[in-house]
C-alpha cells in the first residue's frame, strides 16, 4: 500500500505545498500519478485525509502510523511526502531488493515500512525521539541510496528551481 503523506504546516513554504503547482499540475498529482502505477492501493495521509495516530503535530511519523493501522491486508506501506514530484518510477521495486524496513537516505519520510511494525511505532510516538532517522534506528531499517536524489519542495525557491527557473 502507498501512502502519500500530506499533513505537514508547510511553515518555510507558506501555505499548502501539496497544493502548489509545478507545470500546471499540484504536487500532490505529480506524486499521486509517479506512486500509483507501484503500488495496489494509495492512501492520503493528512487533513484531506486519514488523520494522523496518534492526533496532534507528531510529525511524518504519525501519518505513517496511521497508514499501518489502516493497511488491512497488506504487508508493507511505502511512504512518500505529498512535496517530492519526481519520484523513481521504480521506487518500490528498489526498496522491495532492500527488504523492509529500508527508507531512502537522502529522504527518510521515503520508505518502505512492515504494517506489522504498527504497535511498536504506537510505542515509539510516546517517547521522546520522533524523528524518522530514530524511528529507523529503533527497528534497524537500512538506508539505501538512490542514484539521483528524491527532490523535494520546502521553500518556493525550491518549487522555482525544480522548474527550471530562478524566481
Amino acid at each position: 500500500m502507498g501512502a502519500i503523506l500530506a499533513g505537514g504546516e508547510s511553515r518555510r513554504f507558506g501555505s499548502n505545498k501539496a497544493a502548489a503547482v509545478l507545470e500546471g499540475r499540484a504536487l500532490i498529482d505529480w506524486v499521486r500519478e509517479a506512486l500509483a502505477p507501484q503500488v495496489d492501493a494509495l492512501l492520503l495521509c493528512g487533513p484531506e485525509g486519514l488523520a494522523d495516530r496518534p492526533g496532534g503535530r507528531l510529525g511524518p511519523l504519525a501519518a505513517i502510523n496511521a497508514a499501518l493501522h489502516a493497511a488491512h491486508g497488506f504487508d508493507a506501506v511505502l511512504s512518500v511526502p505529498c512535496d517530492a514530484p519526481r519520484l523513481p518510477a521504480d521506487l518500490r521495486v528498489r526498496l522491495q531488493a532492500v527488504g523492509a524496513p529500508c527508507f531512502v537516505e537522502d529522504a527518510p519520510v521515503v520508505g518502505l515500512w512492515p504494517v506489522e511494525l504498527a504497535a511498536t511505532l504506537d510505542l515509539h510516538l510516546t517517547e521522546a525521539d520522533r524523528s524518522m532517522r530514530g524511528w529507523a534506528r529503533r527497528i534497524g531499517a537500512r538506508g539505501i541510496r538512490l542514484e539521483q536524489p528524491i527532490l523535494n519542495v520546502n521553500t518556493p525557491e525550491d518549487l522555482a528551481r525544480l522548474a527550471g527557473r530562478d524566481d
